[in-house]
C-alpha cells in the first residue's frame, strides 16, 4: 500500500481518479501507481488536478499534494449564472 495526504485549508472531499476516497488533511491508502488527484466542489481552489506518482510511501511519510483557495475574484464564473 502507498500513502497520500492531500492538504487544504477546508475539510474537503478528496477525489482520486474520478472516485471519492476520503477527506483533506488525513492519510489515505492506495495502490502504487500514477493517480489523478482532485477536491470535491466548489470549484474554488487551484491547481484543478494533480497527477502523482505513489511509490515508496509510508504511512509516517506520505506523498504531499497541496491545493489553494482561490480569491473570489479568481474564480469563474460558471455558465448560466447571471452577470
Amino acid at each position: 500500500m502507498e500513502y497520500l495526504i492531500v492538504r487544504f485549508p477546508e475539510a474537503r472531499e478528496v477525489q482520486v481518479d474520478g472516485v471519492p476516497h476520503g477527506r483533506t488533511n488525513i492519510v489515505l491508502q492506495f495502490e502504487a501507481g500514477i493517480h489523478d488527484v482532485t477536491l470535491g466542489p466548489p470549484w474554488n481552489f487551484a491547481p484543478l488536478a494533480q497527477r502523482v506518482l505513489l511509490l515508496n510511501t509510508a504511512a509516517l511519510d506520505p506523498y504531499r499534494v497541496e491545493f489553494r483557495i482561490l480569491p473570489p475574484a479568481a474564480i469563474p464564473i460558471s455558465p448560466g449564472s447571471p452577470p
